[in-house]
């Protein structure tokens, strides 16, 4: 099933993302992990590519398993830096061997080992000739792109930032999925300014539970999401006591979800870590809106 079926129905949708292993050791508990999320019976669920391609082999396992015991539409991620036209070529035919309908398009983080390095002579540098490799591979792929609501870190301003963004969905977007953002005010006026820009395809908002006080750090080093000061004092309060922040983690990522529903947002794309507890928490919030 193409997403852009789910999206353009009406109804309130929830989805999942869920990430492969590292490695062999750790595949049977991933596996286990996505395996309880998708018994959940979510919209669709994505799964994650790792940079580099490093967990490329396995993003497709999940996805398939994923797919055909349980029979939840996938998103199978896919990355193009410093990658070669020809493996990113390889990979395309192995998404459609597999009978992954849909594909995320992103460039990618840039390995540590590369940052700085020469860029003038890769094959892709940018998110946007990957979307178009995808649409010229001949393959009936629905193809999703990243947004940012708070700026992408590399570009200079929001209005160099939605042109580019325009040109990726001119290239074949078929969707767009945001960065996490723990304001929906930011939201809010990401859309009104990208709609008034041309661009029309459906945006899923990405939400991230914060459910532990050390993963405020990192997820604001990773997306420089902007953290307001309500969730800031929520992180004080419970952050030194795992399950209170826990629960409190998921009731604000639940409110937010809520409030985009009642805005007029119908799907809504959970950034899950594999933590089937904290899916099934949230779904379970959810269960009288989205049934």
């Amino acid at each position: 099933m193409k997403l852009t079926e789910i999206f353009n129905s009406g109804k309130l949708s929830l989805s999942f993302e869920v990430f492969p292993p590292k490695n062999d050791t750790a595949f049977d508990s991933v596996k286990s992990a996505t395996e309880e999320i998708a018994k959940l019976s979510p919209s669709f669920m994505s799964v994650t590519y790792g940079a580099g391609g490093g967990t490329s082999r396995y993003t497709l396992d999940i996805a398939k398993n994923i797919k055909e015991r349980y029979g939840v539409p996938t998103l199978a991620h896919l990355t193009c830096v410093s990658s070669t036209r020809e493996t990113v070529r390889a990979k395309i035919e192995q998404i459609r061997a597999a009978g992954i309908d849909n594909v995320m398009a992103l460039r990618g983080d840039i390995p540590k080992e590369l940052l700085g390095a020469d860029r003038s002579a890769w094959d892709y540098k940018h998110a946007v000739e990957l979307v178009k490799e995808l649409r010229e591979s001949g393959a009936d792929f629905c193809i999703g792109g990243a947004c940012y609501p708070e700026i992408h870190p590399e570009s200079q301003n929001q209005k160099e930032d939605i042109k580019y963004l325009k040109e990726k969905v001119e290239a074949g977007c078929d969707f767009l999925t945001t960065q996490m953002f723990f304001d929906n005010n930011l939201l809010y006026n990401f859309l009104y300014k990208i709609r008034e820009a041309g661009v029309t395809v459906p945006i899923i908002p990405g939400i991230m539970p914060i459910t532990n006080g050390n993963q405020v750090e990192r997820a604001v080093k990773l997306s420089g999401s902007f953290v307001p000061q309500r969730f800031k004092a929520l992180v004080d309060k419970f952050g030194d006591t795992p399950e209170a922040m826990k629960q409190a983690g998921i009731a604000y990522a639940t409110d937010q979800i809520i409030d985009l529903f009642a805005n007029g947002i119908t799907n809504v794309h959970v950034y899950s870590m594999n933590k089937p507890d904290v899916a099934a928490a949230i779904q379970r919030n959810l269960s009288s809106i989205i049934s």
